[in-house]
């Protein structure tokens, strides 16, 4: 489905920006008070020459995830986590204002990714030119404005490579969780899921199965730097309750703690979704791992099983 959206405007550098920063994280510090850890200006807007968007990006780091929603009080609109898991967005629009303000707790992968990006371009004056003139080429394409997926526009994906770039120049190579998005997320999450799962034992692999789109099903990617490297599929059984579904990794990139990053990602999730117990079909294969990190035989009366081969049911409270 191809949607259009309104016109995309990018400006030139407004010396006003960083001020405006400054006030709302002032009143974002006084909100949140001590669960307010850091605040950082990122995105276009908080490098110093670049043209861009007038949204101002606000990175805000907490103790602890929902002490953030005392800022709807605050002029804020909560969105939810939109693509990035355990990622609070709130956006802020005025006539004279407009903010998009995204909130982790202090261990997620989003801070670095922001991060060195901001500051490779703030030290990269050639680079900060590319992009400027990236953009605008981009919006030239009257495609830029056309959402393909309900969530982004062209005017952002087509960026994605170039922000890849800058964080593999920049030395990024930290993980980071997504909910897969587009396309690329898409054909790696299915490319390792058949690989990792299903040829292994004979199982022919459907990348158009009912749970790709099933409701309270979601499914992940992990990223160390800008290689996906783990994908994962969890379903939220009931209001106490959900179910790992799948978790596989990349065979260049096993034994390197990415499935462990992932699992501990995924438990903390299902627990900001208010669920308590994760339960699974664990194949025989990958038994001993979920062992280690305190899975016990757990009774999972499962009415659809999407579990392939010889498994044996497993489970953890949160």
């Amino acid at each position: 489905m191809i949607i259009k959206t309104k016109l995309i405007k990018v400006i030139p550098y407004n010396p006003d920006w960083p001020r405006m920063f400054e006030e709302q994280a002032a009143l974002i510090k006084q909100v949140l008070g001590n669960h307010c850890l850091e605040v950082h200006h990122i995105g276009s807007t908080s490098i110093v020459g670049l043209n861009a968007r007038r949204d101002i990006d606000i990175l805000c780091i907490v103790d602890q995830l929902s002490s953030s929603l005392a800022l709807q009080n605050s002029g804020y609109t909560f969105k939810g986590e939109i693509n990035i898991p355990l990622r609070y967005y709130f956006s802020k629009n005025t006539v004279l204002l407009k903010v998009n303000l995204h909130v982790v707790e202090n261990d997620h992968g989003f801070i670095a990714l922001n991060l060195c990006f901001r500051d490779y371009l703030r030290a990269h004056e050639d680079e900060c030119l590319a992009y400027a003139k990236l953009k605008e080429q981009i919006l030239q394409d009257p495609a830029s404005y056309e959402k393909a997926n309900l969530q982004f526009t062209g005017y952002h994906l087509r960026k994605d490579q170039f922000i890849k770039n800058i964080l593999e120049k920049s030395g990024f190579d930290s993980f980071c969780v997504n909910f897969c998005m587009h396309d690329n997320e898409w054909e790696n999450y299915h490319r390792i899921r058949e690989e990792q799962i299903f040829k292994p034992i004979g199982v022919v692999y459907d990348r158009s199965h009912p749970s790709i789109t099933a409701g309270n099903n979601y499914h992940f990617v992990l990223y160390k730097g800008r290689n996906i490297v783990s994908v994962a599929h969890v379903e939220l059984l009931n209001d106490t309750e959900a179910a790992l579904r799948s978790l596989a990794t990349d065979e260049t990139y096993k034994r390197q703690g990415c499935a462990t990053y992932m699992l501990k990602f995924l438990e903390k999730w299902a627990g900001y979704q208010g669920r308590n117990i994760i339960k699974m079909h664990a194949g025989l294969r990958a038994e001993h791992f979920y062992r280690k990190f305190g899975y016990v035989n757990m009774v999972f009366d499962d009415p659809c099983i999407c579990a392939v081969g010889d498994y044996v049911d497993l489970g953890k409270r949160l």
